[in-house]
């Protein structure tokens, strides 16, 4: 039997306590977003949960106009893994970023569990499931369904970003605040996204 909202969202707080409801049609996505994936990011195309393997932004859009509501997680004061040299980013957050998404992963089971079978995650950031991602191993040939391969088919999801998201945006029309930051010293926070119906 389907749980009520309020219920849900209530013990949804013993997973995660930072977050906010919000309409889904108050999720921004723009076509330049994937652009900065590609000019800028040194992920692009070492994760199944990046692009080019993640869906367009178009795809993301027909996706949101099939729920009408979500909840954007906060992660604040992330910590990084200071003995790893900044430039290197993800190995820089990698702890932060599994914890990030385990817990959206855990936001995401407990809603279909509670009757909200249409709910669905996605993080921020590169998967950090893996040492090294399928597209990053030597000799494998990647086809058009290569996720089939993932080991942690049932824990991946695509960031927002790599999804054409504009988080930025989408997390100021909330409340929260965001704003780029200029050193990687400086306080960090994550933001996670959770789709229910």
């Amino acid at each position: 039997m389907k749980k009520s909202l309020d219920t849900l969202l209530q013990e949804l707080k013993d997973i995660q306590e930072d977050f906010k409801l919000i309409p889904a049609d108050e999720i921004e996505v723009a076509d330049w977003v994937r652009w900065k994936c590609k000019y800028g990011c040194r992920a692009y195309g070492k994760h199944l949960t990046c692009p080019p393997y993640t869906p367009t932004p178009e795809e993301t859009r027909k996706l949101l106009r099939g729920y009408e509501k979500a909840i954007i997680a906060r992660f604040e004061d992330v910590q990084p893994n200071t003995e790893v040299p900044p430039a290197h980013i993800h190995h820089f957050l990698w702890d932060a970023i599994l914890k990030m998404h385990d817990t959206m992963f855990e936001l995401e089971r407990y809603a279909f569990l509670s009757g909200y079978y249409k709910a669905l995650a996605m993080g921020a950031l590169p998967c950090s499931y893996c040492g090294d991602c399928l597209p990053e191993r030597t000799g494998f040939v990647l086809d058009s369904a290569s996720k089939r391969f993932c080991e942690h088919q049932d824990r991946a999801r695509p960031s927002m970003e790599a999804c054409g998201i504009d988080v930025y945006k989408t997390v100021r029309k909330v409340g929260y605040e965001l704003e780029v930051r200029t050193s990687p010293y400086e306080r960090i926070t994550f933001f996670g996204l959770l789709l229910i119906e």
